[in-house]
């Protein structure tokens, strides 16, 4: 973590366009904020304008208000021009946010003090090549996923690392996760649980038949490249986006990305460990926290 003191003076809130609430209480997260004196804007995740803002160093933080979901769209946002983000939960999990609707206001003062730290997530590449054709590049802060389409039949997936073969599975898919997203997908089909400042590639087969069956975890340097082989549907989804469909022997090439996530953090490193444990003994998502 780096807690060099900082000065914040413009602050973008972005909300979740949909989400049931979230504008009444960013409005509040506003209000509060300008008697502080800083200057407070509140844009949509999907607002068009918002890259300009970041691209031109108008903003020097954004509060991500809302879920998870919104939180990814934020790191997205901001982690090509090292702006750090601060998220506010408003959703069910909101396991990447630092604070909840309720103790915003014990922290806002001390973020405008430039009392924080900020935590450097590490955020994936992942590129589709066809032949010799590189079709589109993504930026992934939680995971790659290459798995079946619609027909509930496994794909088989050869792994291949810095060039020589890793393994070839025969499974529904095929994940390669950072440690942030290691607490996601990646953990809901059997991975390790890693630290988020940590810098490895989690490689986790998603229900595998009769292939290997364990979690590998590679170092940042490495690039990792899966050929999807099926005669049936395949496809590509990045940070749960819509799926790309891929075809036999496309690759998507995986490495470190450039790029980071700067999150705001107010509480000790230990935090990570025990909103782990609390979350993993009360899950939100069906209804264990109120």
């Amino acid at each position: 973590m780096s807690n060099k003191k900082r000065t914040i003076q413009r602050i973008v809130i972005t909300v979740h366009p949909k989400m049931s609430g979230v504008n009444d209480q960013a409005q509040q997260v506003r209000n509060f904020l300008q008697t502080l004196g800083v200057a407070v804007e509140i844009c949509k995740t999907d607002n068009c304008d918002l890259p300009a803002k970041l691209a031109a160093g108008e903003v020097d933080l954004l509060i991500a208000l809302g879920g998870d979901g919104t939180m990814l769209r934020a790191g997205h946002l901001t982690s090509p021009y090292g702006i750090p983000v601060l998220g506010i939960n408003m959703g069910r999990f909101g396991f990447l946010m630092q604070l909840g609707r309720d103790d915003w206001q014990e922290y806002l003062p001390r973020l405008v003090n430039g009392d924080f730290e900020i935590e450097n997530r590490m955020m994936l590449k992942a590129e589709h090549w066809r032949k010799e054709a590189l079709l589109a590049s993504f930026q992934v802060m939680n995971e790659v996923v290459v798995c079946r389409g619609q027909v509930v039949r496994p794909i088989r997936v050869r792994a291949e690392v810095d060039g020589y073969t890793l393994a070839s599975f025969v499974a529904d898919g095929l994940i390669a996760s950072t440690p942030t997203g290691s607490t996601a997908y990646a953990m809901a089909v059997g991975g390790p649980i890693m630290p988020p400042e940590l810098r490895n590639i989690l490689i986790v087969p998603v229900a595998p038949h009769l292939s290997m069956d364990r979690a590998v975890i590679l170092p940042a340097g490495a690039c990792v490249n899966f050929y999807p082989a099926s005669d049936h549907q395949a496809v590509m989804s990045i940070d749960g986006h819509a799926p790309v469909s891929l075809k036999n022997e496309d690759r998507v090439s995986i490495m470190a990305s450039e790029n980071q996530v700067k999150f705001v953090v107010f509480q000790d490193p230990g935090y990570f460990y025990r909103n782990l444990s609390h979350y993993m003994e009360q899950n939100p998502s069906i209804g264990g926290l109120k």
